[in-house]
């Protein structure tokens, strides 16, 4: 059987290139990269963008690319010139300028950082987004202009990515087994939940987006809620590691700290388990499935 014709987005990323690898055998990637030496391409130009799309017999576009380092994106605060604007608001506005010129389905990867991480429970789909930090900020701004358009879309929203296998990009995963093994991990807040996201489940969700052509904005997360300490203790107590592992406080950093800090960005999956025709793994199964 042929292969379907793809393109994408940050396909060498920590998320795209697991998503490649899974199901090379499904899809023709075609990565929009400014890093390819053949056909450098950048997401914010908007001519360039266009001139690929128009020529791509390609039906979806998936876009993962991303500015994620929040610190570095804090501290470009309001800045629309900046990279983090640029790339997170700009990009994707070409892109959603160019599908509606083609015709083509945008499945957008977004994040839980479009909340405020003051709700106490997991968030909804429904909660309102009012984001607290730029990078989110610039992520809420994205799925503003995808969902005002007139093009198909989807988004999907997840929560501290990581992956089964060890990539140059370090996940969170793999960043507590690299602090612990060098006996430097920080204590780790007990105060602070997240939803992890396990990759290699988010490329078969993408997979499902495109084999079912569903639309609408979904939470992809494991739909679990963990704290930072906990998270830590598993993954301590899987591996035999017998780390003395110490409890920090989110809000004692805060109270030192300028930059803002989501207290909770757990997110509740059950709009996207409606349509998922396999099981998603629990964190513990994850966990176990990780090659250190």
């Amino acid at each position: 059987m042929s292969k379907i014709p793809l393109i994408g987005t940050g396909l060498n990323g920590l998320v795209g290139s697991k998503f490649v690898t899974d199901f090379s055998n499904r899809y023709d990637f075609d990565n929009l990269d400014l890093r390819n030496s053949i056909r450098p391409i950048d997401i914010t130009d908007e001519k360039q963008v266009l001139a690929v799309l128009s020529r791509s017999k390609a039906k979806f576009v998936v876009h993962m690319a991303a500015f994620t380092d929040v610190t570095a994106a804090w501290k470009q605060t309001n800045d629309q010139n900046g990279l983090c604007y640029l790339v997170n608001v700009r990009g994707t506005q070409n892109l959603v300028k160019a599908c509606d010129k083609t015709g083509k389905h945008l499945i957008h990867l977004s994040t839980a950082y479009v909340f405020d991480g003051l709700k106490k429970e997991m968030y909804l789909e429904t909660d309102p987004t009012n984001p607290i930090e730029w990078y989110g900020k610039t992520k809420a701004l994205a799925e503003e202009i995808i969902i005002s358009s007139n093009i198909n879309w989807t988004i999907l929203r997840i929560d501290q990515p990581f992956r089964n296998d060890p990539f140059p990009k370090i996940d969170t995963l793999h960043r507590i087994i690299e602090g612990i093994s060098s006996g430097q991990l920080y204590p780790q807040f007990s105060d602070h939940f997240f939803g992890p996201t396990y990759i290699n489940d988010l490329a078969k969700i993408i997979d499902l987006i495109i084999r079912q052509k569903i639309t609408g904005l979904y939470h992809a997360t494991s739909g679990e809620s963990w704290s930072d300490f906990t998270f830590a203790q598993l993954i301590n107590e899987h591996f035999g590691f017998n780390f003395d592992l110490k409890e920090g406080s989110l809000a004692k950093y805060l109270a030192t700290n300028n930059r803002p800090y989501q207290k909770n960005t757990a997110l509740n999956t059950d709009q996207i388990k409606k349509h998922l025709d396999f099981k998603l793994k629990t964190v513990k199964q994850a966990i176990a499935e990780t090659i250190i």
